[in-house]
């Protein structure tokens, strides 16, 4: 009974000192995950992602606006014919793109991405631009009712773009920095790509006059 009791004891108390350890193991590698940035690295990717999603949204305000304004200016007499293709053509390759969460890690499909929206604000811009040539569709309620909403999308686009920059820049540093480089390897978590200013002021949300 004695030998019996005595090996029910001692695996019991060997247990009790491995469950100790183990807690002190444990109380001693919080701080150090967290020096090495392994929460941190999640929290700036969870601060990429709402910064995408905000850019996807005020693109697709702007994409959504299109078509009430290309129905607008159609009803201009003579109104040029190529600007509107431009504008429509524009917004489907806009349209056909398929954009899903990988676009925050994939350089290419970004740049694609950014490429279709500049096409299409550019063609946007030329419509807005011709428009000033038809004081008749200037004056419709209809067309500036469009102006506002243009102008107030532009500058929602900049600023979620500015975000969405700050929030990778921000990610990128975390990822590439010691010690939190560690955290992030441990993650698996790599630096991503992000919007670049093709042209001078591409960073701040232009002016749009009718």
């Amino acid at each position: 009974m004695r030998r019996t009791e005595a090996m029910t004891v001692w695996p019991a108390a060997a247990r009790v000192r491995a469950f100790f350890f183990w807690l002190v193991g444990l109380v001693w590698l919080a701080p150090l995950l967290t020096a090495c940035g392994y929460n941190e690295v999640i929290d700036r990717d969870e601060a990429v992602k709402a910064a995408w999603s905000e850019v996807e949204n005020q693109y697709q305000r702007r994409s959504d606006l299109v078509p009430n304004l290309v129905r607008t200016v159609q009803g201009a007499s003579d109104f040029e014919k190529s600007t509107l293709e431009a504008v429509v053509q524009a917004r489907a390759k806009v349209g056909s793109m398929q954009v899903d969460p990988s676009v925050i890690d994939d350089p290419n499909k970004l740049k694609q991405f950014e490429q279709a929206q500049g096409q299409l604000g550019s063609a946007l811009s030329r419509l807005l631009v011709v428009s000033e040539r038809y004081p008749e569709l200037k004056a419709t309620s209809a067309f500036r009712d469009l102006q506002v909403q243009l102008e107030g999308t532009e500058n929602r686009i900049a600023v979620a773009r500015r975000r969405f920059i700050e929030a990778v820049a921000e990610y990128n540093k975390t990822v590439l920095r010691f010690p939190t480089s560690i955290g992030a390897g441990m993650r698996g978590m790599k630096t991503r790509p992000t919007f670049t200013a093709t042209t001078p002021g591409a960073d701040k949300a232009p002016e749009v006059k009718f």
